[in-house]
């Protein structure tokens, strides 16, 4: 119980520090999770709302939910995809890359805040522990479970 005590008190602090640079750049943790993923993917900034959804994993009425609100707001624009006509492109505006390319720097930094406790060696050792532990649950089929029944809904 000690671990996912600390695990729970831990995430709880870091979304809040995280939050508070979110909302300094007036976005939320799912608005800046697919602009930055957009990003991460290189230019055209383009992907499918299917890969957005398998990248974040979460459930395709959650991707829907964050792209209206992005696209309303002007920072991501959508468009049929030319080769799956079931699919939908999701590009990155020139609105969303300034957003987002602002946004950055003060992320970055904050993360390195947040880890500042810890040792170059620490903060390995743990992303190797947390690796092996999401890894353990992915095998169990606890992911699975998670999408299927999402938070709240559960069983």
């Amino acid at each position: 119980m000690l671990v996912f005590g600390r695990l729970a008190r831990a995430n709880r602090l870091m979304e809040q520090r995280l939050d508070a640079i979110y909302a300094r750049h007036d976005l939320d943790s799912g608005s800046f999770d697919v602009l930055a993923t957009l990003l991460r993917s290189g230019q055209p900034y383009r992907l499918t709302a299917g890969q957005l959804q398998r990248t974040a994993m979460i459930t395709s009425s959650a991707v829907v939910q964050r792209l209206n609100r992005l696209e309303g707001r002007g920072l991501v624009g959508r468009t049929p995809n030319e080769s799956d006509a079931r699919a939908t492109d999701v590009t990155l505006t020139a609105k969303g890359f300034a957003v987002i390319t602002a946004t950055l720097p003060d992320h970055v930094a904050n993360e390195h805040r947040l880890l500042g406790g810890l040792t170059a060696e620490q903060t390995a050792q743990l992303a190797e522990l947390l690796r092996i532990l999401t890894q353990s649950f992915e095998a169990n089929g606890e992911v699975a479970a998670q999408q299927q029944f999402p938070a709240g809904r559960r069983p």
